[in-house]
């Protein structure tokens, strides 16, 4: 595998932001890009890590550039990792018909329908592709201490991949805005029959939070915030009281997972930046 290759680097929060490119063999040999944070405390050893997973539409840029995160990564000396949400360019058909399918929307799934199983496989594009090349770059990042958050499509993913690992790769999660429930959302139900051959069924053993959280018995660290005034959160694509519910029926209790309600907030980045400190500060505990 070879080292990234570095566009661009912008002094931020007295550490640095990079901006990388390389080629993904996990998203079928294109081109994809990341963003990655270095805190001050880099330049004298190995920090730990925060990956953030943005929603459907964005790109490695949103959460790096909107989300208020680096003032309080810098503070507890954290990396934050930027992925894209979705190969870029694979050129299938109908991949760019619609928002919130295809580019800019791979939800953090392997898919295993033929048409997308080349390409759509943003679950090892960020679970072990994305680390590997950290360290083939020789970054000093410690791979040892991982944690993961996101938003919306992203918060669905960090939730699902930190549920379904097993190999406890994340140490904590937390989430603005998750799809909680996907296979009984509009989003969900999309995604799934597009990208996986057996469709929401297939979904429901890997790739819900609402169901992998029953099935999880060991202790677990969760944080989600949703806002009241979220248009998705009033159409039904988000469902957190669902995941809440699921959570406390398999004794999780509010030490190991909090859902937290915000008045009025809505779901775009004003509401991210507002809760991104404490988001931050949840995750330093554990990393």
């Amino acid at each position: 595998m070879a080292a990234p290759e570095l566009l661009s680097t912008t002094k931020v929060s007295g550490g640095e932001l990079r901006k990388y490119k390389f080629k993904s063999a996990a998203l079928g040999g294109l081109d994809s890009n990341f963003n990655l944070f270095l805190p001050p405390q880099a330049t004298s050893g190995k920090v730990p890590l925060l990956v953030y997973l943005a929603g459907l539409t964005c790109t490695e840029d949103n959460g790096a550039q909107k989300g208020g995160f680096f003032g309080p990564a810098s503070a507890k000396g954290i990396a934050l990792l930027f992925p894209d949400t979705s190969p870029r360019g694979a050129g299938i058909d109908g991949e760019d018909a619609d928002w919130d399918f295809g580019t800019g929307a791979g939800f953090y799934l392997n898919a295993t329908h033929p048409k997308f199983s080349k390409h759509y496989n943003m679950l090892t594009h960020v679970t072990l592709e994305l680390p590997q090349i950290i360290d083939v770059a020789n970054l000093p990042i410690d791979l040892a201490r991982q944690s993961i958050f996101g938003h919306s499509m992203g918060g669905h993913g960090a939730l699902t991949l930190y549920l379904a690992s097993k190999t406890n790769q994340y140490r904590s999660v937390s989430a603005f805005s998750p799809i909680c429930n996907p296979v009984n959302c509009p989003w969900g139900q999309k995604a799934f029959d597009g990208y996986l051959q057996g469709g929401v069924a297939e979904a429901k053993e890997q790739y819900d939070a609402t169901e992998l959280i029953k099935k999880r018995t060991d202790p677990v660290r969760i944080l989600i915030d949703y806002g009241t005034g979220d248009n998705f959160y009033k159409q039904q694509q988000l469902l957190p009281e669902n995941f809440l519910k699921a959570a406390r029926d398999a004794g999780h209790d509010e030490r190991q997972v909090q859902v937290r309600s915000q008045e009025g907030y809505d779901h775009s980045y004003y509401f991210i930046s507002t809760f991104a400190a404490d988001h931050i500060n949840f995750h330093a505990e554990f990393l």
